[in-house]
Protein backbone atom coordinates (compact mmCIF):
# COMPACT_ATOMS: atom_id res chain seq x y z
CA UNK A 1 0.00 0.00 0.00
CA UNK A 2 1.47 3.38 -0.95
CA UNK A 3 1.72 6.23 1.64
CA UNK A 4 -1.10 8.22 0.02
CA UNK A 5 -3.53 5.30 0.34
CA UNK A 6 -2.80 5.00 4.06
CA UNK A 7 -4.16 8.50 4.59
CA UNK A 8 -7.56 7.72 3.07
CA UNK A 9 -10.22 7.43 5.77
CA UNK A 10 -13.25 5.16 5.88
CA UNK A 11 -16.48 7.11 5.31
CA UNK A 12 -18.26 5.24 8.10
CA UNK A 13 -15.86 4.83 11.02
CA UNK A 14 -13.64 7.76 9.92
CA UNK A 15 -10.47 5.77 10.58
CA UNK A 16 -7.66 5.19 8.08
CA UNK A 17 -8.63 2.34 5.75
CA UNK A 18 -5.83 0.13 7.04
CA UNK A 19 -7.28 0.52 10.56
CA UNK A 20 -10.99 0.41 9.66
CA UNK A 21 -13.24 -1.13 12.33
CA UNK A 22 -16.45 -1.48 10.33
CA UNK A 23 -16.11 -5.27 10.20
CA UNK A 24 -16.38 -5.29 14.01
CA UNK A 25 -19.71 -3.44 14.11
CA UNK A 26 -22.81 -5.30 15.24
CA UNK A 27 -25.93 -3.29 16.03
CA UNK A 28 -27.47 -3.42 19.51
CA UNK A 29 -30.86 -1.90 20.28
CA UNK A 30 -30.05 -0.46 23.69
CA UNK A 31 -33.11 0.51 25.72
CA UNK A 32 -31.45 3.42 27.53
CA UNK A 33 -29.95 6.19 25.45
CA UNK A 34 -26.19 6.68 25.74
CA UNK A 35 -24.60 10.13 25.47
CA UNK A 36 -20.82 10.05 25.00
CA UNK A 37 -18.98 13.29 25.79
CA UNK A 38 -15.61 12.85 24.11
CA UNK A 39 -12.39 14.68 24.77
CA UNK A 40 -11.06 16.02 21.47
CA UNK A 41 -7.78 14.10 21.68
CA UNK A 42 -9.61 10.79 22.07
CA UNK A 43 -11.33 11.24 18.72
CA UNK A 44 -8.02 10.77 16.87
CA UNK A 45 -6.56 8.07 19.13
CA UNK A 46 -6.40 4.71 17.35
CA UNK A 47 -6.90 2.88 20.67
CA UNK A 48 -10.13 4.71 21.47
CA UNK A 49 -13.19 2.47 21.89
CA UNK A 50 -15.98 5.08 21.89
CA UNK A 51 -16.21 5.14 18.10
CA UNK A 52 -16.91 1.41 17.94
CA UNK A 53 -19.35 1.72 20.83
CA UNK A 54 -21.27 4.51 19.08
CA UNK A 55 -21.45 2.59 15.80
CA UNK A 56 -22.79 -0.50 17.57
CA UNK A 57 -25.45 1.17 19.73
CA UNK A 58 -28.59 2.16 17.87
CA UNK A 59 -29.62 4.61 20.61
CA UNK A 60 -26.48 6.71 21.18
CA UNK A 61 -24.98 10.14 20.60
CA UNK A 62 -21.30 11.08 20.44
CA UNK A 63 -20.40 14.71 21.10
CA UNK A 64 -16.81 15.98 20.82
CA UNK A 65 -15.77 18.68 23.28
CA UNK A 66 -13.41 21.47 22.28
CA UNK A 67 -9.73 21.62 23.14
CA UNK A 68 -10.13 23.17 26.62
CA UNK A 69 -12.58 20.48 27.85
CA UNK A 70 -15.42 22.95 28.37
CA UNK A 71 -18.86 23.50 26.86
CA UNK A 72 -21.31 26.35 26.94
CA UNK A 73 -23.76 25.65 29.77
CA UNK A 74 -26.81 26.08 27.52
CA UNK A 75 -25.43 23.64 24.94
CA UNK A 76 -24.53 21.07 27.58
CA UNK A 77 -27.94 21.38 29.24
CA UNK A 78 -29.57 20.83 25.85
CA UNK A 79 -27.67 17.57 25.38
CA UNK A 80 -28.18 16.34 28.93
CA UNK A 81 -31.89 17.08 29.29
CA UNK A 82 -33.18 16.73 25.71
CA UNK A 83 -36.69 15.26 25.44
CA UNK A 84 -37.13 15.62 29.20
CA UNK A 85 -34.98 12.59 29.99
CA UNK A 86 -33.22 12.08 33.31
CA UNK A 87 -29.43 12.04 32.84
CA UNK A 88 -27.20 9.80 34.95
CA UNK A 89 -23.45 10.30 34.92
CA UNK A 90 -21.32 7.16 34.90
CA UNK A 91 -18.54 8.34 37.19
CA UNK A 92 -17.06 7.30 40.53
CA UNK A 93 -17.56 9.48 43.64
CA UNK A 94 -15.34 12.57 43.78
CA UNK A 95 -14.32 12.40 47.41
CA UNK A 96 -12.29 15.62 47.16
CA UNK A 97 -15.22 17.57 45.66
CA UNK A 98 -15.61 20.00 48.59
CA UNK A 99 -11.89 20.82 48.70
CA UNK A 100 -11.91 21.50 44.96
CA UNK A 101 -15.00 23.70 45.10
CA UNK A 102 -17.15 21.32 43.06
CA UNK A 103 -20.90 21.10 43.29
CA UNK A 104 -22.24 17.93 44.89
CA UNK A 105 -24.18 15.52 42.67
CA UNK A 106 -27.91 15.28 43.18
CA UNK A 107 -29.32 12.12 44.78
CA UNK A 108 -29.98 9.24 42.39
CA UNK A 109 -33.62 9.11 41.25
CA UNK A 110 -35.86 6.06 41.50
CA UNK A 111 -34.87 4.45 38.22
CA UNK A 112 -37.66 1.88 38.40
CA UNK A 113 -40.29 4.62 38.33
CA UNK A 114 -38.67 6.51 35.45
CA UNK A 115 -38.20 3.49 33.19
CA UNK A 116 -35.57 2.99 30.47
CA UNK A 117 -37.21 5.34 27.98
CA UNK A 118 -36.91 8.22 30.42
CA UNK A 119 -33.19 7.76 31.19
CA UNK A 120 -30.02 9.00 29.50
CA UNK A 121 -26.68 7.49 30.52
CA UNK A 122 -23.86 10.04 30.23
CA UNK A 123 -20.29 8.80 29.76
CA UNK A 124 -17.10 10.87 29.64
CA UNK A 125 -14.67 9.46 27.06
CA UNK A 126 -11.22 10.62 28.13
CA UNK A 127 -8.19 9.65 30.14
CA UNK A 128 -8.73 9.75 33.89
CA UNK A 129 -6.87 13.06 34.19
CA UNK A 130 -8.81 14.65 31.33
CA UNK A 131 -12.14 13.35 32.62
CA UNK A 132 -11.53 15.13 35.91
CA UNK A 133 -10.75 18.36 34.06
CA UNK A 134 -13.96 17.98 32.05
CA UNK A 135 -15.89 17.52 35.27
CA UNK A 136 -14.23 20.55 36.90
CA UNK A 137 -14.88 22.83 33.93
CA UNK A 138 -18.52 21.88 33.36
CA UNK A 139 -20.74 22.58 36.35
CA UNK A 140 -23.83 20.82 34.91
CA UNK A 141 -21.86 17.56 34.93
CA UNK A 142 -20.92 18.00 38.59
CA UNK A 143 -24.54 18.09 39.75
CA UNK A 144 -25.79 15.08 37.77
CA UNK A 145 -26.85 12.03 39.75
CA UNK A 146 -24.09 9.42 39.57
CA UNK A 147 -24.08 5.77 38.63
CA UNK A 148 -21.34 3.46 39.92
CA UNK A 149 -20.64 0.03 38.46
CA UNK A 150 -21.34 -2.97 40.67
CA UNK A 151 -18.41 -5.41 40.69
CA UNK A 152 -17.31 -5.14 37.05
CA UNK A 153 -15.11 -7.93 35.66
CA UNK A 154 -11.46 -7.45 34.83
CA UNK A 155 -10.83 -5.22 31.84
CA UNK A 156 -10.32 -6.61 28.34
CA UNK A 157 -8.55 -3.40 27.38
CA UNK A 158 -4.96 -4.61 27.25
CA UNK A 159 -3.64 -2.05 24.77
CA UNK A 160 -3.50 0.84 27.22
CA UNK A 161 -1.73 1.14 30.55
CA UNK A 162 -4.09 1.10 33.53
CA UNK A 163 -3.68 1.71 37.22
CA UNK A 164 -5.57 -1.48 38.07
CA UNK A 165 -7.27 -4.41 36.36
CA UNK A 166 -10.74 -2.92 36.95
CA UNK A 167 -9.95 0.29 35.05
CA UNK A 168 -12.26 -0.17 32.07
CA UNK A 169 -12.44 1.25 28.59
CA UNK A 170 -15.35 3.50 27.65
CA UNK A 171 -16.93 0.64 25.69
CA UNK A 172 -16.71 -1.87 28.54
CA UNK A 173 -17.89 0.55 31.22
CA UNK A 174 -20.86 1.62 29.09
CA UNK A 175 -21.90 -1.97 28.36
CA UNK A 176 -21.78 -2.97 32.02
CA UNK A 177 -23.64 0.19 33.08
CA UNK A 178 -26.37 -0.40 30.50
CA UNK A 179 -26.68 -4.02 31.60
CA UNK A 180 -27.01 -2.85 35.18
CA UNK A 181 -29.65 -0.24 34.37
CA UNK A 182 -31.57 -2.42 31.92
CA UNK A 183 -31.44 -5.41 34.30
CA UNK A 184 -29.75 -7.60 31.65
CA UNK A 185 -32.71 -7.31 29.25
CA UNK A 186 -30.25 -6.53 26.42
CA UNK A 187 -27.34 -8.85 25.74
CA UNK A 188 -24.09 -6.96 25.11
CA UNK A 189 -21.85 -10.02 24.87
CA UNK A 190 -21.46 -9.65 21.09
CA UNK A 191 -20.32 -6.05 21.57
CA UNK A 192 -17.76 -7.14 24.15
CA UNK A 193 -16.59 -9.80 21.68
CA UNK A 194 -16.11 -7.01 19.15
CA UNK A 195 -14.07 -5.19 21.76
CA UNK A 196 -11.77 -8.21 22.11
CA UNK A 197 -11.33 -8.38 18.35
CA UNK A 198 -10.62 -4.65 18.33
CA UNK A 199 -7.87 -5.14 20.91
CA UNK A 200 -6.39 -7.96 18.83
CA UNK A 201 -6.51 -5.76 15.72
CA UNK A 202 -4.69 -2.94 17.50
CA UNK A 203 -1.97 -5.29 18.70
CA UNK A 204 -1.13 -6.05 15.06
CA UNK A 205 -0.11 -2.41 14.58
CA UNK A 206 2.37 -2.44 17.48
CA UNK A 207 6.05 -2.43 16.51
CA UNK A 208 7.74 -5.80 16.94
Amino acid sequence: MNPAAKRINCDRCLRPLRNCICSLVNIHNNMIELLILQDKTEAVNAKNTAGLLHLCLKNSQLYKLNSDESMATAELDRLLFASGKQPLLLYPPTRDAAALGLEMPLPAPDIRQIGPNGLRLVVIDATWRKSRKMLYKNRPLQTLPRLALENPPDSLYLIRKAGNKNQLSTLEASCYALQQLEQDLVDYSALLDSMQRFVTQQFTFRPV
